[in-house]
């Protein structure tokens, strides 16, 4: 009778943990919609080309905030830590004038610069109150890695040839930066699902040729707000 009930008690236990070992183990892909801010004039790197364009252009740094998305896959390294592996997508063109110039026929003379990133980030993240709480909020950070491409196209001067005449011509680099990321969010689990917010920092800059721009950095570094939908697995 002792061990009919030994190994019914046994049963039970390890039927406890085969079912809950899977709950606590799941991983997790992540899908995100969000706008991204670029950092403000006096945040920005030193010898940023925006700055520099800003004594000639007309727009303003947040002409540049723009829709982002991504994904990211989790997996768990215990109840209350996660690592995660994602990339993000953004671009955005802003149209520009020059602030103090004209053609002799009094017409714009119009350019567009654009802005296109795409992070790739190795992040680990710490949840305070576990896997298994109704309510999840979590904090992290970790490194990314930018693929980026910058441009300006459209029509410029030419202040260096007498009469500074006006030439149409688009400069652009691309290239791959590193930098920190910061993650801070909280998310609601239903199901196989979830739901939630997040916020993520970033910091990094490409580095630009100085002959075809003004300055020999873009800074990439700025928020991003998302709202994130998961699904466990």
């Amino acid at each position: 009778m002792r061990s009919r009930s030994a190994w019914m008690a046994a049963l039970v236990l390890a039927a406890g943990l085969c079912s809950a070992e899977p709950a606590l183990a799941q991983q997790q892909v992540n899908f995100s919609l969000g706008y991204l801010t670029v950092r403000a004039e006096d945040a920005r790197v030193e010898g940023d080309v925006l700055v520099a364009n800003r004594e000639l252009f007309l727009f303003d740094f947040d002409d540049f905030n723009t829709v982002s998305f991504g994904g990211e896959y989790l997996a768990p390294l215990g109840e209350y830590l996660e690592a995660g592996g994602g990339f993000a997508f953004t671009i955005k063109g802003v149209d520009t004038i020059y602030e103090d110039y004209v053609r002799p026929d009094g017409s714009e003379i119009e350019q567009q610069l654009k802005l296109r990133i795409i992070p790739m980030t190795a992040t680990v993240r710490v949840l305070p109150l576990g896997r298994r709480a109704a309510v999840q909020p979590y904090v992290g950070g970790g490194i990314g890695i930018f693929a980026w491409r910058y441009s300006e196209t459209g029509d410029f001067i030419d202040f260096s040839l007498p009469n500074a005449p006006v030439f149409r011509e688009t400069f652009a680099q691309s290239g791959t930066s590193f930098g920190p990321v910061a993650v801070f969010g909280l998310r609601v689990p239903f199901g196989s699902g979830s739901v939630g917010g997040e916020v993520r920092y970033q910091k990094a800059a490409g580095d630009l040729d100085e002959r075809d721009f003004l300055g020999p950095k873009i800074d990439l570094g700025g928020f991003q707000y998302q709202f994130t939908v998961g699904f466990r697995f």
